[in-house]
């Protein structure tokens, strides 16, 4: 169904405090590399939280909080030295609140600098891109994928989510 240009990627996926990009920021984040390594990170936050995530999201994040700069250090170690192409379901904010978060120049020096729209890959298979973030049950059954195994709106759930779903579409 799908002939990808790389096997050089990562799936990615931010929870965050805001859709407000000016005054939200990263609460966590999940990475799944295409061999289905993984790593997950909540961060130090003291800003303001919109009431969706705090409902959502906080009862949710479990994990000790780092900093910003244990994060990056982390990523470095998980990534490695080449840069890999992000695949991401909503990567317009996935990819603003990594650039917010770290700086676009870190952020170019780990991944490539042109982020794959997941999205549109459905949209472009003539699949509707809202399938996914709705959770519609057909369109998992469609692929034979169990849905009872990804908790919604975990960053790392969603990350694996998004591989199972890509790997599906590529055999």
């Amino acid at each position: 169904m799908l002939k990808p240009f790389s096997k050089n990627i990562v799936f990615l996926d931010t929870e965050f405090s805001s859709l407000d990009i000016k005054k939200g920021e990263i609460l966590s984040l999940g990475i799944i590399k295409y061999n289905g390594e993984k790593l997950y990170l909540e961060f130090e936050f003291n800003g303001e939280i919109d009431e969706w995530p705090r409902k959502n999201i906080l009862p949710y994040l479990t994990e000790d909080k780092i900093s910003k700069e244990q994060a990056k250090k982390q990523i470095e170690k998980f990534i490695g030295q080449e840069k890999l192409y992000v695949v991401a379901y909503v990567n317009q904010f996935d990819m603003i609140y990594l650039y917010k978060q770290f700086g676009l120049e870190y952020c170019n020096d780990i991944f490539n600098w042109i982020p794959i729209d997941f999205a549109s890959i459905l949209f472009s298979l003539n699949i509707n891109p809202n399938s996914l973030v709705n959770r519609e049950q057909s369109f998992f059954n469609e692929f034979d994928i169990d849905l009872s195994k990804y908790e919604q709106h975990n960053a790392l759930d969603d990350a694996k989510l998004l591989r199972e779903v890509y790997m599906k579409l590529i055999k």
